[in-house]
């Protein structure tokens, strides 16, 4: 894939209602200017019977539209059923699977085609050969890392044969548990949830003693409250090697989401432009690049103040 700049839309991580859910894939199979989509449960097993039966559908339409569909796995493995449902997925050979969880590759063969979720640590050179050696193919790194890092393994991927991708929209994950902060805030307990996730299309903002915005809950997953958007940073990283960007669903507009990027990656629009653009889209959001940069990952550096760590 060198020299060619890919838009991939990682799964829904959010507990939207079935019909929502396949409203939006079918929107991006016919609108969005993405090369692969992503689809699949990837933070918690009990959302997956809501919408199991329309995935092939989902699947059907992004194909006949163009689109390479990768499968998703769970973030994190723990229960029988777990288990079973990460054994089933990998019985699907017709399509990549997204290993989220290192346990997902008891079930795969060695050699058989992959692509690696941002919530595998991948942080140096030797683990990206291993996983190349496993038939890691796409690699989307931690979005906790700055360029220096990303260029590094960025290269050692092109060595590798393998797309680099970087976190370039949405809310950034930063952890999993197996505790649901959902659950928990609405005083019922996880297994009888009651589903109340489902009540935060974006998950649910914290904020700090002080009132401070901090972070956005989302049933088990921890995410940053700021929206991640590496819009103005989409040249540099393509001089470091990434050769694909992932866009993380969210509840608006994401089709013109995806067309900004797209715009901004064939350089139809410059980075300050299209960031502006983009809040427009998201009046209400915060933006955040500083992981890029090796400093607070909640902040925006302006060009001005950029040093590349």
């Amino acid at each position: 894939m060198a020299g060619q700049a890919l838009l991939k839309l990682g799964p829904v991580l959010f507990n939207w209602p079935v019909e929502k859910w396949a409203d939006f894939y079918a929107r991006i199979a016919d609108e969005a200017p993405v090369d692969r989509v992503c689809l699949g449960e990837v933070v918690c097993s009990k959302r997956l019977p809501f919408y199991n039966d329309v995935i092939s559908e989902a699947v059907e339409r992004l194909e006949a539209a163009g689109k390479e569909v990768v499968l998703s796995s769970l973030a994190l493995i723990t229960l029988p059923r777990e288990r079973k449902a990460g054994a089933g997925l990998a019985k699907d050979e017709e399509h990549v699977i997204e290993v989220n969880d290192l346990t997902m590759l008891r079930y795969l063969e060695p050699g058989r085609k992959i692509a690696v979720g941002p919530l595998v640590n991948v942080y140096n050179e030797g683990t990206l050969s291993w996983l190349a050696g496993r038939g890691a193919k796409h690699v989307c790194l931690p979005p906790e890392l700055p360029i220096a890092s990303v260029e590094s393994l960025a290269k050692a991927g092109s060595a590798l044969d393998l797309d680099t991708e970087v976190w370039a929209f949405g809310r950034v994950p930063l952890a999993i548990s197996g505790r649901c902060y959902h659950a928990r805030i609405h005083k019922v307990s996880k297994d009888s949830c009651q589903f109340v996730c489902g009540l935060d299309a974006d998950g649910l903002p914290v904020k700090t003693l002080d009132g401070g915005d901090f972070l956005a809950i989302n049933g088990v997953q921890t995410l940053s409250f700021a929206y991640g958007s590496a819009l103005g940073e989409l040249d540099i990283l393509m001089q470091a090697g990434v050769n694909s960007f992932r866009l993380s669903p969210h509840d608006c507009d994401m089709v013109a989401v995806a067309e900004l990027y797209r715009q901004r990656l064939d350089r139809k629009i410059s980075g300050d432009e299209a960031q502006a653009k983009l809040a427009e889209l998201l009046p209400e959001a915060e933006f955040a690049n500083g992981f890029l940069f090796g400093d607070y990952g909640a902040e925006m550096v302006k060009k001005a103040e950029r040093q590349v760590a």
